[in-house]
């Protein structure tokens, strides 16, 4: 179905590029902040067996998994609040007007940053609600990598000034996470960007562990981002990309 955003641009609705991994019960599952793979596991309790392959009726199974850990999730300033405010209040709408930039971290010591610089360059004076990154080498790996004590690239905090100007709601990218593996737990990015404590933002979201496929070119869509009612500071999400067709 076409859906019109004026009298000469649309999107196909029956085109989203899907942006979120999966979630597996195996080792392919990706992980990070050392947590074991997902488990899913049959209901088995007063006779009752919740596997058709073992003999039960349906399969009726418990998901055990952490959001920030197993995969593509959104999650809002309560990830760093004192009071654990949840993703489901935070996030009231759902399409937005999106950039996707690819950019390569820069080395930095024993480090890879995305600087400031890179943004402002990606960007060159562009303004969007979303805005997706996907980094460089852009590998398969991606889908199935455990992060865990690897310090994955992560994104300077001076960069949110140029996330500000833009007008940026909502970040996405295919890391762990948008702070450094290990900073004594001052999470300075997410503070920056969700401007906590000073003049907390409710309306900002970050989304991490998506994957984004090398024959999506950069630019403009429609970025239609899908979340769990899950009152928590994070969901698992599924982030859809429309292209713009003229």
């Amino acid at each position: 179905m076409k859906l019109f955003l004026d009298d000469h641009r649309f999107i196909d609705t029956e085109e989203g590029i899907d942006l979120s991994i999966s979630l597996s019960n195996d080792e392919q599952n990706p992980r990070a902040w050392y947590v074991d793979k997902p488990r899913f596991e049959p209901v088995r309790a007063n006779g009752f067996l919740g596997s058709v392959a073992e003999g039960g009726n349906v399969n009726f199974r418990d998901i055990f998994f952490n959001p920030h850990g197993h995969g593509t999730h959104t999650e809002c300033l309560g990830h760093i609040t004192e009071e654990v405010y949840n993703i489901n209040d935070s996030l009231k709408t759902f399409f937005f007007q999106a950039i996707l930039i690819t950019l390569r971290p820069e080395k930095r010591g024993e480090d890879l940053v995305i600087s400031k610089k890179q943004l402002e360059d990606a960007l060159d004076g562009r303004s969007c609600e979303a805005l997706i990154v996907r980094t460089l080498p852009n590998e398969k790996g991606k889908l199935h990598r455990d992060y865990s004590n690897t310090n994955p690239p992560y994104f300077d905090p001076e960069g949110v000034q140029v996330l500000d100007q833009a007008g940026v709601k909502h970040l996405l990218v295919d890391l762990p996470s948008v702070d450094r593996e290990e900073d004594g737990g001052t999470l300075i990015f997410h503070h920056t960007f969700w401007k906590v404590p000073e003049a907390p933002r409710f309306d900002r979201t970050i989304t991490e562990l998506i994957y984004v496929n090398d024959y999506v070119v950069d630019g403009a869509y429609i970025l239609n981002l899908q979340i769990s009612s899950f009152k928590n500071d994070a969901s698992p999400s599924k982030p859809i990309l429309y292209k713009i067709t003229s």
